[in-house]
């Protein structure tokens, strides 16, 4: 009956999408000509929760900004009522800010005499409760927990007392000249001769009435501090799906916490050696599958990822699955490991992908497959002669997020110039655009878009597309070392990306 229809799904399916047209949507925080960009105000984290209603920001100065969408409650909220009214659910979304709030201060530790600095490393969300928001944030250090509330604002309606009316205790004055004959004083002696307050009471005393009026504000309290549990600079916090654990990352060791208990937590990997002179490799990001509780993966400094099972030990040392890339023979450079380096990993919503940055490439894992990657896309791969530069100026050890679509058909991740590459990856999709984070995003387009080169075998094709022009990109535009896109996120639902260039926050959708 309707095996057209299926016929027609099948083949939609089998074709890749079409490249998506991207359009600017929002900027918060927005530069003028000229202006200087202050330290403190530079975004270093970008967070949605997992409705896409909330978005979350951090800086350098410790502060954490919330934003919410506006879009959807103009329009009566739910779908099923939008629909019935007839109204596009088509619309991009659009966000206001709502609140922020100071989550880390500077500190100093004493012991090892180093600053701890207030900057925000990474922003997750909790589950909501009660209308309230959970976030975790952190500092190199210290992890925080936060709840934001909306709660009524209590005002004092009226000073004078009226005493002809008994509101609360407002006819204490009248009526205490019949309950002591000696009344005391405020320091405790009494007075020399009989005292009584006069009919009425005194008309020079105030007392304030408190009521709770309709207005609301946001309350940011921090619930809990998980503290003094990392020798080295945290990189990664992620939530469990179970709701009640997350995990922290640093250089040499993870640690599992349960979100009430923070002055105890379970050291679940330890990578440090006996010697630290044979420290060959070190954590850089770890995240919890997104539905098993019981997996993670983390990524290392030597290009490689471990997915490790909680059920198999306390002490999950030795992974259940490694996965890595092995070198193409005769491609060993100096730069070789210090490019292979990932800086971020992120599973796919379905948990069956894993999409890792190193510094030259995104490349996508199937966690059924170990022998190399499904798909690795070239980010800026006219950057390769300019490696020794990039070195000199530590440009090469800039640490770069990547992000998935909520559909996992896309990918996206930044680069210099402050731009960011958006790549199908989807079977057949030869989908590689190049944006700029400004107000016309598609200034910057690549006219010959680079192919993601693809392999199923353990070493993957690299193509090299550099330019010999120094500073100038494969479309003759210059790049700028200095303005780097390092962190973005994409809606969980829909095709819009949020992406930090310095202080600003940009918000595109196709």
């Amino acid at each position: 009956m309707n095996g057209g229809d299926e016929g027609a799904e099948s083949a939609a399916q089998a074709s890749p999408p079409q490249p998506l047209e991207w359009k600017f949507s929002q900027v918060f925080g927005e530069r003028t000509a000229g202006e200087e960009v202050q330290e403190v105000d530079i975004i270093s984290a970008i967070e949605f929760d997992k409705t896409g209603d909330h978005l979350a920001t951090g800086d350098r100065g410790g502060r954490v900004v919330l934003f919410e969408r506006t879009d959807a409650k103009d329009h009566g909220g739910s779908r099923r009522d939008l629909e019935r009214m007839d109204y596009s659910t088509s619309r991009h979304p659009e966000f206001r800010y709502k609140t922020e709030f100071q989550s880390h201060e500077p500190e100093f530790d004493y012991l090892k005499s180093l600053e701890i600095e207030e900057k925000i490393n990474k922003i997750r969300w909790c589950q909501t409760a009660n209308g309230a928001l959970f976030l975790l944030s952190t500092n190199d250090k210290t992890i925080k927990f936060w709840k934001v509330q909306e709660k009524k604002v209590k005002k004092i309606a009226d000073m004078n007392v009226d005493p002809s009316k008994a509101v609360g205790n407002g006819n204490v004055a009248s009526s205490s000249n019949n309950v002591s004959p000696k009344p005391y004083l405020a320091n405790g002696g009494s007075p020399s001769k009989e005292f009584s307050f006069p009919p009425g009471g005194i008309p020079s005393l105030r007392l304030p009435t408190v009521v709770t009026s309709n207005e609301t504000s946001l309350v940011a309290r921090c619930r809990r501090v998980y503290a003094h549990a990392h020798d080295y600079h945290i990189n990664s916090i992620s939530n469990n799906s179970d709701g009640e654990t997350f995990i922290s990352a640093d250089d040499l060791r993870i640690n599992l916490w349960n979100l009430e208990i923070s002055n105890q937590s379970f050291n679940i990997v330890d990578v440090k050696p006996a010697n630290m002179e044979d420290l060959t490799e070190v954590i850089t990001s770890a995240e919890f599958h997104p539905t098993h509780c019981n997996m993670l993966a983390y990524s290392s400094s030597k290009g490689s990822i471990r997915l490790i099972d909680l059920r198999q030990s306390a002490l999950c040392d030795s992974h259940a699955i490694l996965f890595e890339e092995q070198e193409a023979p005769g491609s060993r450079s100096f730069f070789t490991e210090i490019i292979a380096s990932i800086s971020d990993i992120k599973f796919a919503k379905d948990g069956r992908h894993i999409l890792s940055r190193d510094y030259m490439t995104l490349k996508l894992w199937d966690i059924n497959m170990d022998s190399g990657p499904v798909a690795t896309f070239q980010v800026h791969e006219y950057l390769r002669p300019k490696l020794c530069d990039l070195y000199e100026n530590d440009s090469i050890f800039d640490k770069f997020e990547c992000c998935l679509s909520g559909d996992g058909l896309r990918v996206a991740t930044g680069s210099y110039s402050n731009l960011f590459r958006v790549f199908g990856c989807a079977p057949g999709s030869t989908e590689a655009t190049t944006l700029e984070a400004s107000k016309n995003p598609m200034r910057r387009q690549v006219q010959t878009p680079s192919r993601p080169s693809r392999s199923l075998s353990s070493i993957t094709r690299v193509v090299r597309r550099g330019s010999d022009v120094p500073g100038v990109d494969t479309n003759g535009n210059s790049f700028d070392f200095t303005t780097k896109l390092l962190h973005l996120a994409w809606h969980p639902t829909e095709n819009s990306i949020a992406c930090a260039a310095a202080n600003s926050l940009y918000m595109y959708y196709a």
